[in-house]
């Protein structure tokens, strides 16, 4: 299988080495990177990438999607999948499937459902649109989880903004209630109490909130106001989405802002 790849960010190169190691003939392309993973061809750009593709992923980011997808349109071929698997409201994903669809090539809406870097291929996927089960036929021969959930785009991409109200706001709560503890010297108890309550894997999950927050908080925060949006579209109330954007907002004007993670065992 071939496989264009767009965008070398930290999903991106995870996804093109791992299909690379797996067999797969994975070129990628990004407008800042130097350099491929392993078993990885770096193209000049998007057009070059995409040229012969079976599958395209696309990993650019919520602001740069449609400009990717208008890139890759002109070279891609009726046998094409094109998956978007950037986080944006299901109203832009649409807009996206709408463009693709004029072109005649079969377009999916990915949800990715954990951090990527935790899990890699196995990193569970939600898909939708008019190439999902096509995607999904692709994927389930290089043991990639996937699960259809919907028709239309934007399906996926609504329950991955969903999930995102949920884990961010608990983001932030565990962020507020360890920075307080830490006041009083309970910063381990409190993480702990937390941890507790998290299941099996608690303290991974904490560590990795505490950690992984501060650094992707520019992003986050965009993902929120994707989400804010879809509430409202929703008609649903969100005072907590309002917070852990202020929060976020705060957190990525601080980059070392928040309790750094200790390392309970």
């Amino acid at each position: 299988m071939r496989v264009a790849v767009l965008g070398l960010g930290e999903a991106g190169r995870i996804y093109a080495a791992d299909l690379a190691e797996r067999g797969s003939v994975v070129t990628a392309a990004d407008p800042v990177a130097t350099t491929a993973p392993p078993g990885v061809t770096l193209a000049s750009g998007t057009p070059e990438a995409v040229r012969g593709a079976d599958v395209v992923l696309s990993l650019v980011g919520g602001v740069s999607a449609a400009s990717a997808l208008d890139s890759a349109l002109p070279e891609l071929v009726s046998g094409s999948v094109y998956a978007d698997m950037n986080t944006v409201e299901p109203s832009e994903k649409r807009r996206l499937a709408e463009r693709a669809a004029a072109r005649g090539i079969p377009f999916v809406d990915v949800a990715i459902l954990a951090p990527v870097p935790r899990a890699r291929l196995a990193t569970p996927l939600a898909l939708s649109g008019t190439g999902a089960a096509r995607l999904q036929s692709l994927l389930d021969g290089l043991q990639v989880p996937t699960t259809l959930v919907g028709a239309e785009a934007g399906d996926a991409g609504g329950l991955k903004l969903l999930r995102s109200v949920f884990m961010k706001g608990l983001a932030a709560l565990v962020f507020e209630s360890v920075t307080a503890a830490r006041a009083i010297g309970a910063e381990d108890w409190v993480i702990d109490q937390i941890a507790s309550e998290l299941g099996p894997s608690g303290h991974a999950l904490v560590r990795r909130l505490l950690e992984g927050t501060p650094v992707h908080a520019v992003r986050r925060e965009a993902e929120m106001r994707d989400a804010l949006a879809f509430l409202e579209a929703l008609g649903a109330a969100h005072p907590m989405t309002d917070g852990a954007i202020e929060w976020l907002h705060a957190l990525a004007g601080e980059p070392d802002a928040g309790p750094a993670a200790s390392d309970p065992s």
